[in-house]
């Protein structure tokens, strides 16, 4: 049985959600210590977080970055914000996806039933095996661990920056459409925002300059991305 923790102090809020979810058999946690979220977390040990902004003490981006300090779980922001970048902000700090209140129950499932599949179901990485480590022109990323390494440096991944990275180191220098990356970190495509794949572009783009290779992955207008290492392959 899945376990779903619900951060949202408004009680009327996360009774609904709490109630529908159920419906469906999962097992649902209510968060209540607000002010020590991170253990409480901890103590639960949710397969998917459906976590709330505007909360007592900290805000939500704050707890995201607490809880991918020590977990990858999927996080689900629910939040009555509705600026572009609150769901950037969201993003950033963790997140994997947004939803804006109010929210249809049924879209919610979806989601839910969605990032489940990504991370432990049928559409979930299988167990770990050399495959899981993909090397091109001296970049390297270790799908099992979510880490990708470049001339000696390393930087950890979120499971959706994985994701994408992956499905450009496999077609490195070819064109990877914007439908085909949406389909690799979302099975079920109607339910994302376009901007969600712009975000992690931008994220996954800064982690690679931070190590030290800028501008690696190009914008092609109309088509998509592609990842062009030739500038800085070792090899040549």
């Amino acid at each position: 049985m899945y376990r779903i923790m619900i951060i949202e102090d408004d009680d009327k809020i996360a009774s609904i959600l709490q109630q529908y979810i159920e419906r469906y058999g999962y097992e649902v946690i209510r968060a209540t210590r607000f002010r020590e979220l991170k253990q409480e977390y901890i103590d639960a040990n949710p397969h998917l977080v459906l976590l709330d902004i505007n909360l007592p003490h900290f805000d939500g981006f704050y707890w995201c970055r607490q809880i991918r300090t020590v977990s990858n779980v999927p996080i689900i922001f629910l939040s009555a914000r509705v600026g572009d970048m609150d769901q950037v902000m969201a993003i950033e700090n963790g997140g994997d996806d947004y939803m804006t209140k109010p929210f249809h129950l049924d879209v919610v499932m979806a989601k839910i039933k969605s990032a489940l599949r990504r991370a432990y179901g049928e559409y979930a990485a299988p167990a770990p095996s050399s495959t899981d480590v993909l090397t091109t022109s001296g970049l390297t990323l270790d799908r099992a661990r979510n880490i990708v390494e470049w001339n000696g440096s390393q930087a950890d991944l979120s499971r959706n920056e994985c994701l994408l990275l992956a499905s450009l180191l496999a077609k490195a220098g070819r064109i990877v459409s914007r439908d085909d990356l949406l389909e690799a970190l979302w099975d079920n495509v109607d339910f994302v925002d376009d901007n969600t794949l712009n975000v992690n572009v931008t994220r996954v783009r800064k982690k690679l300059e931070e190590l030290g290779l800028p501008k690696v992955i190009e914008t092609v207008r109309g088509q998509g991305y592609r990842l062009d290492l030739s500038l800085f392959d070792s090899s040549r």
